[in-house]
């Protein structure tokens, strides 16, 4: 079943922690521009939009309604309800798809990567954003994860981990990026983005399928 349930009730607290946390959600919105490939694209987990909009993206796909009826007050926003692990789109229609934060929050992350690999086009590619479990962000969230609304229900990952994933779903041809190299408290400004992992608790994965 999709881990859907706080974002149907919290819908208003979850887009609380956007203007709480600015910087930071203007840090991964720099470093998913950074790697993001032109064309046409989706979003798997679109929530309210909160990436999907200032990215120019107009299609996703979400399992919770109460997300959707966010989205769906942008009229640019194009979005159906269904979930990562079956997709209700057609075969090689797209671009690339993007995931953020999402990976955590489904039931079979291979299947995921394998549904989204269908709906790509040949040599499409995608855009995966998620804190890593071994940064220092992630290794909190894990510590104080039954304390959260959210991210009890999370299943967190480490890079390595979503890499072999990716492969064995079919991607190759990885790039990285990070961002986010402080405590939560302490990002006062929008944060640099460099290449690679292992640094920046915020990671942005692309893979071409």
């Amino acid at each position: 079943m999709p881990k859907i349930e706080p974002f149907e009730k919290y819908t208003e607290r979850y887009e609380d922690w956007f203007g709480q946390n600015e910087f930071a959600y203007l840090s991964e919105l720099k470093a998913i521009r950074e790697i993001l490939p032109d064309g046409v694209g989706v979003e798997i987990g679109i929530g309210s939009g909160r990436f999907a909009i200032p990215l120019g993206i107009k299609f996703g796909i979400d399992p919770s309604m109460k997300m959707l009826e966010v989205a769906y007050q942008n009229k640019s926003i194009i979005a159906a309800a269904g979930i990562a692990e079956k997709i209700p789109l057609r075969d090689d229609i797209f671009d690339f798809a993007l995931m953020v934060t999402t990976i955590c929050f489904v039931d079979d992350i291979e299947k995921t990567f394998l549904e989204t690999h269908r709906i790509l086009k040949k040599n499409g590619r995608i855009i995966i954003g998620f804190v890593d479990r071994e940064s220092e962000i992630g290794k909190f969230y894990q510590q104080h994860k039954n304390e959260s609304l959210f991210y009890k229900i999370a299943q967190f990952f480490s890079t390595d981990e979503v890499l072999s994933h990716l492969k064995n779903a079919g991607f190759g041809d990885f790039k990285f990026v990070q961002t986010i190299f402080h405590p939560l408290p302490d990002v006062k400004n929008v944060e640099s983005v460099i290449d690679g992992y292992g640094k920046g608790s915020f990671v942005v994965i692309s893979a071409k399928g």
